[in-house]
């Protein structure tokens, strides 16, 4: 790692339980720790409170702008969830280290990009962030939810918890618009189906479309 030193990043959740929230001093305390085992001047913490499962984050992108400036050579976390719980944002977060040539250091997984297994990591992930789902036919799709009903529009049986299904059609029934449910499930920090933290109204629509006899 390079003489600039490390930046640590502390996050707990605003909704977080008890069973996945880390107290801060002890998330400061194991940074400084792996600082210490490995000789890294730690420069200082960002801290907030706020989602692990966005990236719209203040503290996290201070952090990553100072190493974009050369002014911090890495960003070490206590635990990869303090990160992301998104393996999409997780693999933007690791490309653009890729790219501007700073760490990303989580011990409790043994995630560092300096490591061998860490560059591996950094190539696969970054290719990842590239990706885009294949666009399927309307007709293929009318075949495919004629075969498997509740299916989405990629192709793929809908991953939608079965209890959050209903909860997403109650709303409706109940007068909601789909903007309005929305809201709703973004303001509970509710993962997409897909992972994703943001919902809109097309990822209701798949939802809520009645399945084919």
């Amino acid at each position: 790692m390079q003489a600039a030193g490390v930046i640590g990043y502390v996050r707990v959740g605003p909704r977080e339980s008890p069973r996945t929230r880390v107290d801060p001093s002890e998330q400061r305390h194991l940074v400084q720790a792996e600082c210490e085992r490995r000789g890294w001047q730690l420069l200082r913490f960002e801290e907030e409170a706020r989602s692990g499962r966005t990236l719209r984050r203040p503290a996290l992108h201070s952090a990553l702008r100072s190493c974009r400036r050369g002014e911090a050579s890495g960003v070490v976390a206590a635990r990869l969830d303090r990160l992301t719980y998104s393996l999409d944002d997780l693999a933007l977060l690791v490309r653009g280290a890729a790219e501007h040539g700073y760490n990303i250091v989580a011990p409790d997984l043994n995630v560092d990009l300096e490591t061998p297994a860490g560059r591996h990591l950094a190539s696969v992930l970054s290719a990842a962030s590239h990706w885009r789902p294949r666009s399927i036919t309307r007709r293929a799709r009318l075949a495919l939810e004629e075969h498997h009903p509740g299916a989405d529009a990629r192709g793929r049986p809908s991953s939608t918890p079965p209890e959050l299904a209903e909860r997403i059609r109650s709303l409706r029934r109940g007068g909601s618009t789909l903007q309005a449910i929305c809201d709703v499930l973004n303001g509970e920090d509710v993962p997409t189906p897909r992972g994703g933290s943001h919902w809109r109204p097309s990822s209701l629509r798949a939802i809520l479309r009645p399945a084919r006899p």
